[in-house]
């Protein structure tokens, strides 16, 4: 293990049983093997496809995922709200009306090191949220910067334009931004001229014969007469999108990005 590098691991939206089952067993694995030091996933799929509940949160975090960050499904199961509100393990996006269960950002240290976790979501194309950019410019105005040392961002958004524009506008005042919500895994990752890792979107976890994780037949029925259906979450090829991010300790600078794509053998 290299102690000068504090390594994060962050999980692409998880699909359904699939992708909870390849958590609960593998995930572990994949910690050891690149020397993990923390782990944040997007769970807003993890109910069915759609929402999360109280209960699947608690077994992610059992799994050892240390928060879990969500979207615009978050709403779906009303049994989430209370525990938004409880726990500080899991976050809804922040530009969401502040009177609303939960909150979106908390500070986690692990291991001596303090890490920034924000989760923010789009506006193209999805919700009428408030702005994600008036937002997080006014809360790094306001929070103490010597209250965090690391901080990561997962951007929910569906346009990789608008995931672009959240990287350059934070450029040099974070160590990552990251989207997620598309399901489908971009291969832009680099470090911004300011020293901001960005990646468009880091992918899914759950099955890839599949249309971002649902039973691709069934999709394809829909496309081909437009007739609505029930979504069927998909079960083959299950594996783990994401990216790790690598921090050097000493000066808390983002030294890089990797993509992972993770199948059991």
């Amino acid at each position: 293990m290299n102690s000068k590098v504090f390594k994060i691991l962050a999980i692409g939206d998880i699909v359904g049983k699939p992708g909870r089952q390849i958590i609960q067993s593998h995930l572990n694995e994949i910690k050891h093997k690149y020397n993990i030091d923390f782990v944040i996933a997007n769970g807003e799929n993890s109910a069915g496809g759609f929402g999360i509940t109280a209960k699947i949160y608690r077994s992610l975090i059992q799994n050892g995922i240390d928060v879990v960050t969500t979207g615009n499904h978050i709403w779906k199961n009303k049994d989430i709200f209370e525990t938004l509100d409880k726990e500080n393990n899991i976050l809804r996006p922040m530009n969401y009306p502040d009177n609303l269960p939960g909150k979106g950002y908390n500070i986690f240290n692990k291991n001596g090191i303090r890490i920034l976790v924000i989760n923010l979501m789009g506006r193209i194309n999805i919700l009428a949220v408030d702005c994600p950019f008036k937002k997080i410019e006014n809360f790094l105005q306001t929070i103490d910067r010597d209250s965090y040392d690391i901080s990561i961002i997962d951007f929910h958004a569906e346009t990789t334009s608008e995931k672009n524009a959240m990287g350059w506008f934070l450029d040099g005042q974070v160590n990552a931004v990251y989207g997620t919500h598309i399901h489908v895994q971009t291969a832009d990752e680099r470090i911004l001229p300011e020293g901001t890792a960005f990646i468009s979107d880091i992918g899914m976890t759950g099955s890839f014969n599949s249309i971002i994780g649902m039973d691709k037949d069934n999709i394809l029925h829909h496309f081909l007469t437009r007739m609505p259906i029930k979504y069927k979450i998909a079960t083959e090829n299950v594996g783990i999108n994401g990216v790790i991010i690598s921090v050097e300790k000493s000066s808390f600078k983002t030294i890089s990005i990797e993509r992972l794509k993770y199948f059991p053998e």
